[in-house]
């Protein structure tokens, strides 16, 4: 552990802490932000708590509460006391700004070091930072990070995958950060260059900003010979450092002496129990540039109950599998693409690049799963095409309980991202597929 006195505190110290916390953001935020004494007020609610347990009482923030307060309407603190500025990236509508007082870049940097400390990382490590840098938070909060724990940082950010794969193995990269489509399109571009991918001196992985499944972490794992582990975070909330796996691979230690996490039901907003999915929610303790109240992430996890087995006691989060607002529903059925990836992972001649695409059929959609097939499998020999696609057909159908159309396509037609792979492709208002 980065900061055993913090990640193994015992659980009545800890909420003792959120506690004491939670009070004294409550009171900066109706003191300093007026989004929210109006909200606090219009919910007739004063900004303090008795116990945690009320923090369900109070209004919840969304996205476009961000929105309409570009740039700088949700800020605690004087703009003379921000260091530093990020952003999302707008790709659902206006941006949301983001800022950090010094103080919040010095706890950015611990919560980082304790994610890579999580994935068996120590200042013995050469950590390749592969995310984007510059308004994205992904780049810069694990390179401070890296930084803090004492390792070798190398701040290459994205593209040039062949330069990726080069510096790793000259530099002997240990840590790869980015990802975890990435981390695919590294180990195919290394095998392309007569590289063999399980020859590179990486003993570890931690990838974050998509959802992903299972076996694509044992696809990532085997073509790597890695380890490889989940990270989480959002710009709105901090950025990545908000929770993580442990080598131990069962769920996503949340740093709960900086955040509040809640699963409530997405239909109801109601808290549900330990256990049940639903939407996450924060609500950031420390954070002094823009702290926010129980923020709506829009993700769908759980909660895990029980103790992890590396002594954490920080409450740990199952990972996401998906958002409500990219869930699918397709003739009545609730379908995230994280599912079907799932389910691709696990069938022998398919590549681990899909894309679900909408289009228009006359008056109805049509839904259509595009699915590389692996370099091994003749893509001339129409027989073994039509049986590969019937079997990918019949395992969707059986593990989603709905039928959808599946295209399979040429080995490397399906377009490579070096940040987030785009799973969705909507072509609704373009007249078709």
């Amino acid at each position: 552990m980065f900061q055993p006195e913090y990640e193994a505190m015992e659980r009545p110290q800890l909420e003792a802490l959120q506690l004491e916390r939670l009070n004294s953001l409550l009171a900066r935020v109706y003191e300093n932000v007026p989004l929210y004494r109006t909200k606090f007020d219009a919910a007739g609610v004063r900004p303090q708590v008795a116990s945690l347990g009320e923090l369900a009482d109070l209004p919840f923030t969304v996205k476009d509460d961000l929105r309409s307060a570009y740039p700088y309407g949700m800020f605690a603190v004087p703009l003379r006391d921000i260091v530093r500025v990020h952003s999302s990236s707008g790709t659902t509508g206006q941006i949301t700004v983001v800022g950090y007082t010094r103080g919040d870049i010095e706890r950015w940097a611990d919560m980082m070091a304790r994610t890579i400390a999580c994935a068996g990382g120590t200042a013995d490590d050469i950590v390749q930072v592969t995310y984007g840098y510059g308004l994205f938070t992904g780049g810069l909060g694990v390179h401070y990070g890296s930084e803090r724990l004492g390792c070798v940082t190398i701040p290459i950010s994205g593209g040039n995958t062949k330069r990726q794969v080069q510096v790793m193995k000259d530099f002997g990269t240990t840590i790869l950060a980015c990802t975890p489509s990435y981390a695919i399109l590294i180990a195919e571009t290394a095998a392309e260059m007569g590289i063999d991918p399980r020859s590179l001196p990486l003993k570890a992985g931690i990838f974050g900003a998509e959802p992903w499944s299972d076996n694509m972490r044992r696809q990532i794992e085997e073509m790597l010979d890695i380890t490889a582990i989940d990270i989480y975070g959002l710009s709105e909330v901090l950025g990545p450092g908000v929770a993580s796996e442990c080598t131990c691979q069962c769920g996503l230690h949340v740093n709960e002496d900086h955040f509040i996490i809640e699963i409530v039901d997405p239909a109801t907003l109601q808290p549900v129990p330990d256990g049940e999915r639903g939407e996450v929610v924060f609500t950031t303790l420390t954070k002094e540039g823009i702290p926010v109240i129980r923020y709506r992430t829009r993700d769908i996890s759980r909660l895990i109950p029980g103790q992890c087995a590396c002594g954490r006691t920080f409450r740990r989060m199952e990972r996401v599998t998906g958002r409500t607002d990219d869930m699918l529903i397709i003739r009545g059925v609730n379908v995230f693409p994280s599912q079907i990836e799932q389910v691709l992972a696990g069938i022998p001649g398919v590549a681990p690049h899909y894309q679900v695409v909408l289009s228009k059929r006359g008056s109805m959609d049509h839904v259509e799963v595009h699915v590389e097939v692996g370099p091994d499998v003749p893509f001339d020999e129409i027989k073994t095409l039509e049986r590969l696609r019937g079997r990918v057909a019949a395992e969707i159908a059986s593990a989603l309980a709905v039928s959808i159309a599946v295209k399979l396509v040429e080995p490397k037609s399906i377009q490579r991202s070096e940040g987030k792979a785009r799973r969705v492709l909507d072509t609704r208002n373009e007249g078709g597929a």
